[in-house]
């Protein structure tokens, strides 16, 4: 695979085996014809409240699809370990097994292997959760116009989360939400089908990989690192940026109504090497915008007087009851947008411009000033086609990127990018394949690595290789391309003479 899977290591467990047929709750769970009825039963022969230290439990639940009243009402307060983890998975192999929705709190070392999930409520919910592996899953919300499932999969307060080589879908808000997360990644999976973004990560969210996905079919956009936050659900010290240290790269995104990717209010966010096609037909296929910042709620509701707490501390925000304006704008540093490749194929174009930076914004809520979206903001290496070839960029001197930005201006960006001179041809994109199928004689840019500048917020990632496309094919020398794949002449000549 192009990036590092979690790897569990060699650890400790005691089996639960689990028949919702001809199992029976008096039992002892093990060996398999002993299995209990119930996955709650299983579930709660966990030690509650207390580390692990002699064995870890795994739970294999016989094929099925397992109502409500067969499962923990609330998953609460398990501490597993590296050595001693807590895993579920079916017995039968992965898609054997449906569950509805689950609550997850206070949650430490959970792996989820093969399950499907299905509700038409939220689905996923882990809350104050650490080391949590979500692989070849299947998590399954409403479509966005039925209004019953907000998020299929949302994760807060939460470290080291992990979501691997699954489908996630469903939402009138998001597919996938993080709210102060860090440590991760989400790879190799399809994230899809919700009407705002198919997924962000916000609230100071920090240190996350988001590589090989497809993400589609959604509202506001694909993915962004960044958006809008109440205060007083964020966590210290991350509590200036929406969003740290997070790199997108090598993903598919298509189908989209808004824009592809985008940075709200992020700091060091690298998005690289990915395609898009048929995006932004709302107005714009790329942006870079300011997060929100509001403390949300009524004076006097629970958990409010955070917000002058994480103030006194030195994060960005305000204890104002929010009124639609009077939230906190945050801003953008060291944004790096390398090497991706748009493609809107004719017939099918973003309907306003190609990138939507907004100019500099009121401070407030301790954010220095300036407050600007495109504090080294830089774009360099991409292709776009999208509309004709007088379409516009979207920028001027009242918006960011302006003409006396050193490192974004309108000169810099057309010199520095293929807008509309260079057409891509994919192979067959409309049947999922996405490898670009002609040579674009473009040279990707060389995206030099991020430095770090705030010292109260533990150092991030500061390389940016991106050392394989998509299908993990070395992106060396003469072999590369914009895009998440290589141009395949490069591959079947790399394949050819090795």
């Amino acid at each position: 695979m192009p990036a590092d899977v979690y790897d569990p290591g060699a650890y400790v467990v005691s089996d639960i085996w689990v028949d919702p047929i001809n199992g029976d709750d008096t039992r002892a769970g093990f060996p398999q014809d002993q299995a209990v009825r119930t996955l709650a039963e299983a579930w709660n022969r966990i030690p509650q409240g207390t580390p692990l230290n002699e064995t870890g439990y795994r739970i294999n639940l016989f094929p099925g699809t397992y109502t409500p009243e067969y499962t923990p009402n609330y998953w609460e307060s398990r501490y597993g370990n590296a050595q001693f983890p807590i895993i579920i998975q079916p017995a039968g192999g992965n898609g054997t097994v449906t569950l509805p929705s689950v609550n997850i709190y206070d949650v430490r070392y959970l792996y989820i292997f093969g399950i499907n999930f299905q509700s038409e409520n939220d689905v996923f919910h882990c809350e104050k959760c650490d080391h949590i592996l979500l692989r070849d899953v299947t998590i399954t919300g409403t479509p966005p116009e039925t209004g019953s499932t907000q998020e299929a999969v949302k994760f807060n307060q939460s470290q080291n989360i992990f979501i691997e080589n699954s489908a996630i879908s469903g939402g009138w808000d998001n597919a996938v939400d993080f709210v102060a997360v860090q440590y991760g990644h989400v790879l190799n999976s399809e994230i899809f089908g919700s009407g705002d973004w198919c997924m962000y990560a916000k609230g100071g969210s920090a240190y996350l990989r988001v590589e090989g996905n497809e993400f589609h079919s959604c509202g506001t956009g694909g993915f962004t690192a960044g958006q809008g936050t109440g205060f007083q659900f964020m966590v210290a010290p991350w509590l200036q940026y929406e969003a740290y240290d997070v790199k997108v790269v090598n993903n598919i995104f298509h189908d989209l109504e808004g824009a592809a990717f985008g940075v709200n209010g992020g700091y060091n966010i690298l998005i690289a090497y990915n395609t898009a096609y048929r995006v932004g037909a709302r107005s714009h296929v790329i942006e870079v915008a300011f997060g929100g910042r509001s403390c949300d709620g009524q004076p006097g509701d629970e958990g409010r007087e955070r917000c002058d707490e994480y103030a006194a501390q030195g994060g960005w925000g305000n204890n104002l009851v929010p009124d639609g304006n009077n939230y906190v704008r945050i801003p953008n540093r060291n944004v790096f947008i390398y090497n991706n490749l748009v493609f809107n194929p004719d017939g099918y174009q973003s309907q306003w411009q190609h990138f939507f930076i907004p100019g500099p914004a009121p401070a407030s809520g301790g954010v220095p000033a300036p407050v600007t979206a495109d504090n080294n903001l830089v774009i360099k290496g991409n292709v776009i086609w999208n509309g004709p070839t007088e379409h516009p960029l979207g920028l001027d001197d009242t918006t960011g990127c302006a003409a006396e930005n050193p490192t974004c201006n309108p000169t810099q960006i057309l010199s520095e990018n293929a807008i509309n001179t260079v057409k891509p041809q994919l192979r067959a994109p409309d049947s999922g394949d996405y490898h670009l199928f002609n040579r674009l004689n473009v040279t990707p840019a060389v995206i030099p690595p991020f430095v770090w500048e705030i010292g109260t917020v533990p150092q991030g990632n500061l390389d940016n290789s991106v050392p394989t496309d998509r299908d993990g094919h070395p992106r060396t020398g003469s072999d590369n391309a914009p895009g998440a794949y290589l141009e395949r002449w490069l591959v079947w000549l790399s394949l050819l003479f090795g």
